[in-house]
């Protein structure tokens, strides 16, 4: 590698659609390097901060990867699909009685369950490793999948606003939460939908917050990756 290939990190702000692979291949395209890594993967569906690393900024990404994170997240209670967000169509339904009980006072208890350190069943359609292969690899070749719980902490888990539908078979929670490295947040809608017997998942993720790299710092990925590309944070700040 050169002196004057690309070294830092840079904040990008992940549009929904592109994986985070997806995100790498247009960095690399944009500050002509190939030596590009990201700290933390986010789904398709969801949006925001995704802090990549440049050159030699890829030795730091161990250090990044285990921080903090904090998500604005929309829940839909109602329904549930087989990735437990949006990437997917949902394929189990709520009874409408059970759903039409479902109250403020209800779903605000559903929460608090899942505030602190628990013991949280990742969702099987994720990037965990069984036995050498991905298991969202092993969902779609038709296997059943089983993960083990794991501990995470949700350090906080508020309610921002509620919006019934009973009536057109969903009630959609807005919520914010801080949440430790390898927290699932689709499968805290997954859970809060289970404890509430009316099933759940994600419509929308946005990451606002990855350790102490914020959204406000966060760069657009243009259509014309032929623009200059932005100054990085250098290694010094970033450490």
């Amino acid at each position: 590698m050169s002196d004057s290939s690309p070294q830092g990190v840079l904040v990008c702000d992940k549009p929904q659609g592109l994986s985070s692979h997806g995100v790498v291949s247009r960095i690399r395209r944009w500050f002509g390097t190939k030596k590009v890594g990201h700290a933390g993967t986010l789904d398709p569906m969801a949006t925001g901060v995704l802090v990549l690393a440049l050159g030699r900024g890829t030795k730091l990404l161990t250090y990044i990867t285990g921080v903090s994170k904090t998500y604005f997240a929309t829940i839909r209670l109602g329904s549930s699909t087989p990735t437990d967000d949006a990437d997917s169509e949902p394929d189990r339904f709520a009874d409408p009685t059970d759903l039409a009980r479902v109250d403020t006072a209800a779903i605000e208890a559903a929460v608090a369950k899942l505030r602190g350190p628990i013991d949280q069943v990742p969702s099987a359609v994720s990037a965990i490793k069984v036995d050498g292969k991905r298991s969202y690899a092993r969902v779609r070749a038709g296997e059943d999948v089983e993960l083990k719980a794991r501990r995470v902490e949700v350090s906080a888990f508020e309610i921002i606003d509620i919006r019934f539908a009973a009536e057109d078979g969903h009630i959609d929670v807005d919520v914010e939460v801080d949440c430790s490295s390898g927290t699932y947040v689709r499968a805290l809608a997954r859970d809060i939908g289970t404890d509430l017997g009316v099933f759940g998942h994600l419509t929308a993720l946005r990451r606002t917050r990855v350790g102490d790299f914020h959204i406000d710092q966060a760069v657009t990925l243009p259509e014309d990756l032929d623009v200059p590309s932005p100054a990085l944070i250098t290694l010094a700040e970033a450490a």
